[in-house]
């Protein structure tokens, strides 16, 4: 069986060209469901019924896993058991009538205009952390890039010239964001003077380094955006995702255009990008109970 997901997982993301974190969630829902069949005697997939898979997804719920988490690993296991059927390595798909759980869906969490200027504002200029900080915050909040898509960012990515930059997002699709003045004056002050002093390998082509000269990690910068919004007294819970989330709430704010905000933030369904929509009219709502006397 443990060779049955390792050709899938090279299946989705060569054929596929899935991302790297997609097929990591992959493995991590399809080794843990072979660990549950293992320890219930099922041994091979071509013996999987439908009944064993709703006893997994009981065991889930019993183990108060999330919804979201349920929801992705009935996800992993659809496509799991599509490409063993499609490679004929089993007869019958058993997840054709497994039900998805109802998700709640959460509004994201954004900062406020004036929240995003003190953070924006709090990297010390006069140290190269500080300018790489700058950078990547200001890109951030200029682009709605995810933050993995941040990281991955190479040097050639950056047009200076036409003021955009070129993001590879997941499934492997590409899209070309505008970039901001002020976070284009940030991307060349860091690149022209602190980047090269902090590169190990001057022959990297990657933008954005961490404090030993390597490539930035997801988690390093989750530990710096959190380590400054604690230093400027923003109490908002801070995530990876949260000036992404703040770069589409502003723009919906302002009057932007939802089709526009969906294809900068690479959102393959618009329906993903109506949520922002419904944080503006959230807080229309608190405003005008706040404000009108007769409300």
């Amino acid at each position: 069986m443990d060779q049955d997901v390792e050709d899938f997982l090279i299946f989705e993301a060569v054929e596929r060209g899935l991302a790297e974190n997609t097929i990591a969630s992959y493995r991590r829902d399809l080794v843990t469901f072979l660990t549950f069949l293992d320890n219930k005697g099922i041994h091979s997939l071509q013996d999987t019924k439908r009944l064993h898979l709703q006893a997994y997804i009981l065991h889930l719920r019993i183990s108060r896993k999330a919804t979201s988490t349920i929801a992705r690993t009935i996800a992993s296991l659809r496509a799991f058991y599509h490409f063993l059927v499609q490679e004929q390595r089993i007869e019958q798909d058993p997840t054709l009538l497994l039900e998805n759980p109802k998700l709640e869906r959460k509004l994201p969490q954004f900062l406020t205009r004036d929240q995003v200027d003190v953070l924006l504002a709090s990297p010390d200029l006069s140290t190269d952390l500080g300018l790489r900080d700058k950078a990547m915050f200001e890109t951030l909040y200029a682009t709605g890039l995810r933050v993995s898509e941040l990281i991955s960012l190479k040097v050639n990515d950056i047009n200076y010239h036409a003021s955009f930059l070129r993001c590879i997002g997941k499934g492997a699709k590409e899209r070309i964001i505008p970039v901001g003045s002020l976070a284009r004056t940030a991307l060349l002050a860091y690149q022209e003077q602190a980047r090269t002093r902090l590169l190990r390998d001057p022959q990297s082509s990657i933008l954005f380094v961490n404090h030993r000269g390597d490539a930035m990690t997801r988690q390093g910068f989750w530990k710096i955006i959190k380590r400054y919004a604690k230093l400027v007294g923003i109490t908002t819970p801070i995530t990876p995702h949260t000036l992404r989330h703040s770069f589409a709430t502003h723009l919906l704010d302002n009057g932007a255009d939802l089709r526009a905000v969906q294809e900068m933030l690479g959102h393959a369904d618009i329906s993903t990008t109506q949520i922002y929509t419904h944080v503006t009219t959230t807080r229309l709502q608190e405003v005008y109970d706040r404000s009108h006397p007769r409300a």
